[in-house]
């Protein structure tokens, strides 16, 4: 695993544009305010491109590939068109199937089954209707939060719309492939749920 993604706390901030279809991020650490990795959409054809305009954003497929910061992808996640449901697959950096996403059909602020490679559920990610705040719970213990603001080193850190802070518990272990899905579950939130 890259050593990039051995930390527990990430600044996820969207780039942002008025004529912008593909969907790019830089994962920043928080403390030091520079970039540990790069979130980027590559590969976007045409017809997709020119659908990002439009109302049925929300149905086009997308692969975000995680990069380090030479460009190199360690991290992919790819969805097709979707209607209804997203069903999303994850990849380590030698394109094997490391995990999945699928997207509860009813759901309160959002949720959706993080999945082995087999369609094993490892947790879940949950919404609080009222407010832009999410965790990853494995039954009763929580993973990871998402959130819009972050109490740290003596001072309140405030996101905009486009940016948000994920904090992975100390207690998930550095070398567990569930640090990737997290991290790439934080994509899907703002693409799948909040589009």
């Amino acid at each position: 695993m890259h050593p990039a993604l051995e930390r527990d706390l990430f600044l996820i901030k969207e780039h942002v544009g008025v004529f912008k279809a593909a969907n790019n991020f830089d994962i920043i650490d928080p403390e030091t305010g520079q970039p540990v990795l790069y979130c980027r959409e590559p590969n976007l054809g045409i017809f997709t491109k020119l659908l990002r305009f439009t109302d049925y954003k929300r149905y086009t497929p997308f692969e975000i590939q995680i990069q380090d910061l030479s460009g190199r992808p360690i991290v992919t996640v790819k969805r097709g068109i979707s209607m209804f449901l997203s069903n999303v697959e994850v990849f380590d950096q030698t394109n094997t199937k490391i995990g999945a996403f699928k997207q509860k059909l009813f759901s309160f602020g959002g949720a959706f089954s993080v999945l082995s490679p087999t369609d094993e559920p490892l947790c879940q990610l949950k919404g609080k209707w009222t407010s832009w705040e999410f965790s990853f719970l494995a039954g009763e213990n929580e993973l990871a939060k998402v959130s819009k603001k972050w109490a740290g080193l003596g001072k309140e850190l405030f996101t905009s719309a486009d940016n948000y802070v994920l904090q992975i518990s100390q207690e998930v272990p550095h070398d567990q492939p569930v640090r990737q899905l997290i991290i790439a579950a934080v994509l899907c939130i703002d693409m799948v749920l909040k589009e």
